[in-house]
């Protein structure tokens, strides 16, 4: 995708074929500033600290971690402890353990002299990988929006409410819920997207950024303000990623989610969930009660990041001092609240004869 006219992936390697570089998202959308990684302890900074975040792009960033690990030292110590620190960054997000897993096996298996290319080159199809499924994601997510459009009079809008960001920025390029919206928009479907907010790290703001940069109509809303849209009338259509879906089909994703669902299902509103297939974790059946759901720093919850009249960039505190602050960073949409799953082989039914009739290769099935 685009920002300003010009072409970026959200991970790459810079000139030198070795030194990683990334978006640094914690300084978006105020400022477009590349970071680079040469180190195993600069991905797990990037990660942890959420410089990148989007199951797709960790994992990706992740499997670079190996690389540069594995650039520094390629021994089987090495090896073993860069996959314990990478792996304990972000516990929620599957595709972390799927790339980190990718990456080890093949390694553990490999002469020491050729970790180092050998990583390289698992990281870079990784990277490639996803950027391939996020637009068959898109494919098919399109044909939804397409019906539709086509039960509307042809002055009318297909509005569209998403949560969090789950567009080329938490991906390698295209995005999952944002894929399809993009195609839309670029196929001439008049679109317009709600925008939650999304407390507390306000990340509906990366997908006003990327949508206000391709070009889509949007409008940033307080994250309660999905259920007064639904209830009127406003919403067409929801999409959103997930950071781990399971075998029943269960989506776990950015806090809101679930009450996003719910309000959808009152409202009898369409709900889909687009994903790639490393989001897909077949050894979890029940997500609530399976599902590690990461807690975060309180701060994150007591204060926010923002821009001055001035043009200063500041946190500012927002809770009186001493307050007790709760930032459980995901929760779990059960399967039976999910209109149906968008992934990069087709639509199915959240459920596991869906999911196996869609993935029997992934889920153990004959």
């Amino acid at each position: 995708m685009k920002i300003n006219g010009t072409h970026y992936r959200s991970v790459w390697l810079a000139d030198d074929g070795y030194t990683v570089e990334i978006l640094d998202q914690t300084k978006l959308p105020f400022e477009v500033q590349a970071v680079q990684l040469r180190t195993l302890q600069d991905a797990a900074t990037a990660i942890k600290e959420m410089w990148v975040r989007g199951a797709p792009l960790i994992g990706a960033v992740a499997a670079y971690g190996m690389a540069l690990a594995m650039r520094q030292e390629n021994s089987d110590e090495n090896l073993r402890q860069a996959y314990a620190i990478l792996v304990k960054t972000r516990p929620t997000a599957i595709n972390l353990k799927w790339a980190l897993d990718r990456t080890y096996q093949v390694l553990e298996n490999s002469q020491h002299s050729q970790r180092e290319a050998t990583a390289y080159r698992i990281a870079n199809e990784i990277a490639d990988e996803d950027v391939e499924l996020c637009r068959k994601i898109g494919e098919h997510g399109l044909k939804i929006i397409q019906r539709i459009a086509a039960t509307k009079p042809t002055d009318k809008t297909v509005n569209i409410l998403t949560h969090c960001n789950a567009g080329w920025l938490a991906t390698v390029d295209w995005g999952t819920a944002l894929a399809p919206i993009y195609m839309a928009h670029d196929a001439g479907i008049k679109v317009h997207v709600w925008v939650d907010e999304t407390r507390p790290r306000n990340q509906g703001g990366l997908t006003a950024f990327e949508l206000g940069s391709h070009g889509v109509p949007h409008t940033l809303i307080a994250d309660n303000a999905g259920g007064h849209l639904m209830q009127h009338g406003k919403v067409d259509l929801c999409i959103v990623g997930t950071d781990r879906t399971t075998a029943r089909g269960d989506v776990c994703n950015k806090i809101g989610t679930y009450l996003k669902a719910l309000a959808a299902k009152a409202n009898q509103v369409p709900f889909y969930v687009a994903l790639p297939s490393p989001t897909l974790d077949f050894t979890v059946w029940n997500g609530v009660k399976e599902i590690p759901i990461e807690q975060r720093s309180g701060e994150e919850q007591s204060h926010v990041y923002g821009i001055t009249p001035e043009g200063i960039r500041s946190w500012v505190n927002t809770a009186p001092a001493g307050t007790s602050c709760g930032n459980y960073a995901f929760d779990v949409t059960p399967a039976e609240l999910i209109t149906g799953l968008i992934t990069e082989r087709g639509i199915c039914d959240a459920s596991a004869e869906g999911l196996q009739a869609l993935f029997p290769d992934l889920c153990g099935q004959p």
